[in-house]
């Protein structure tokens, strides 16, 4: 429900230049983004879901992606390798996780890469959404994993990629500029923004954002595998509980 409520949010920011109101002041959107996954992340360490050995795992595949940002700061076309430890984290670990290693990621290496904007609420909330539409396919994955589930994952890559584009157009869109025929203004009623948009994102995005899609696919077909096996090993470690054995009847003395 945590998560259901998160992503709500994130909707909300999404849909809000489709309502006939102007945009959102910067700093409340970013506030929004921030207290979403900051919320999600105290109720998942509250219910003991994530412990210091997930929060350490998920520090380290932020500041993965953030190399991997910073190393390929413009990407080939639209593609980046940033989706590709969300989509496996998501597939192992399950949607809540993906959630949280997507918007930690971004997050993190917008700072790194210095690309903090009013952009970066879309970005949060997108990048987080990979992670979720991995974990909720991840719930019927083998183990250990199999090929199947490298292809799955790779179709999952592709999907979001071009998803991904979608619904960060959302805010490009708000800033264009050109042909005022399918430009965002301030006060359009719902279905002429949703025409509009849809005119946009066709003419200005969807060959660009069939780069990520192919990019994602092929990157989760050439190194899911290992990547996979690795991550399920994590979490097999991560769930063994040490208990302590029993004290045998014959050492115990009565009183």
């Amino acid at each position: 429900m945590i998560l259901l409520a998160a992503s709500l949010a994130g909707l909300v920011l999404y849909a809000w230049p489709f309502l006939g109101l102007g945009l959102p002041a910067d700093a409340p959107a970013i506030a929004l983004a921030i207290g979403a996954v900051s919320g999600l992340a105290i109720v998942e360490v509250g219910a003991r879901r994530l412990d210091a050995r997930h929060l350490a795992l998920l520090a380290s595949l932020a500041a993965l992606d953030s190399a991997l940002r910073l190393a390929f700061v413009t990407g080939v076309a639209g593609f980046s390798p940033i989706f590709f430890l969300v989509l496996c984290a998501g597939y192992v670990f399950g949607p809540t996780y993906g959630f949280l290693v997507g918007a930690a990621s971004l997050l993190i290496s917008a700072v790194v890469t210095g690309g903090v904007g009013p952009w970066v609420p879309y970005e949060m909330f997108g990048v987080a959404w990979v992670g979720v539409a991995a974990g909720l396919v991840g719930l019927r994955r083998s183990c250990p994993p199999t090929r199947r589930d490298v292809f799955t994952l790779a179709a999952v890559g592709a999907g979001v990629g071009l998803l991904y584009g979608l619904v960060l157009d959302v805010w490009d869109w708000t800033t264009f500029r050109g042909d005022p025929t399918f430009g965002w203004s301030p006060g359009m009623a719902p279905l002429e923004a949703l025409h509009r948009f849809t005119h946009y994102y066709l003419a200005t995005s969807l060959a660009y954002d069939s780069f990520r899609a192919v990019g994602n696919a092929v990157m989760v077909l050439a190194l899911g595998r290992p990547v996979l096996a690795a991550m399920r090993r994590f979490q097999r470690r991560f769930d063994v509980e040490v208990a302590q054995p029993a004290q045998p009847a014959s050492a115990v003395r009565p009183a």
